[in-house]
């Protein structure tokens, strides 16, 4: 498989996410979140948008959010239990498991994910992590986790002009849970998840050091 392309194709994906507010219904809205929804092209589920202001500078909040093993991002992401490295294939494209836990009170069991993420910098300054499901020959599936698919997904930090202290941070979800779960639990599983993933980034970001 040619995980470069494949990267590349999840970049400009989210990047078109982003820019076309077409069709999207909000779902849950907070004071420093809106989460909306539609209709996913890539599977028979929904892609989901999260979009906050962060209080911190995009460094910082990039720091956070980078998808490296032994990063931040296993310490305050409720939905990431572990995140190994399984191969890297060039400075900015790598193939990645991640572990999650189980959730909705049980119902939905510990899960496994395995990715071709692509790290892309943009000329305004923004940084973004783009992810999608892969198959690699180090990482069959597992007993012990239902093996689940990430189609294109990932987060985009986005400088605010005027305020070297705040980032925007846009938040891409669409994902084949795997199993049997009843619809009505994914549903209401994700914009409550990305709701808390906003609170506990912004709890995070604020425990930093200054960078």
């Amino acid at each position: 498989m040619d995980y470069e392309h494949k990267a590349s194709t999840v970049a400009d994906c989210l990047m078109g996410y982003k820019t076309d507010e077409s069709g999207w219904k909000v779902c849950k809205k907070s004071n420093d979140v809106v989460v909306s929804w539609r209709p996913s092209a890539e599977f028979p589920g929904n892609v989901y948008k999260g979009e906050g202001i962060v209080s911190g500078s995009p460094d910082k909040v990039w720091e956070c959010l980078k998808p490296v093993p032994n990063g931040l991002r296993v310490k305050w992401d409720n939905n990431v239990k572990k995140f190994e490295l399984l191969e890297q294939i060039t400075e900015d494209v790598s193939i990645c498991r991640t572990v999650t836990p189980s959730a909705a009170m049980g119902i939905i069991a510990p899960r496994d994910f395995v990715d071709v993420i692509l790290v892309k910098q943009y000329e305004d300054g923004s940084i973004s992590s783009n992810a999608s499901n892969v198959t690699h020959q180090s990482c069959p599936p597992q007993s012990g986790y239902v093996r689940g698919f990430n189609h294109p997904c990932g987060c985009i930090c986005v400088p605010i002009s005027g305020e070297p202290n705040k980032t925007q941070v846009f938040s891409f979800f669409q994902t084949d849970l795997g199993g049997l779960l009843p619809r009505s639990v994914v549903d209401s599983f994700f914009p409550s998840s990305m709701a808390e993933f906003y609170s506990n980034l912004a709890k995070s970001v604020k425990s930093l050091k200054d960078l």
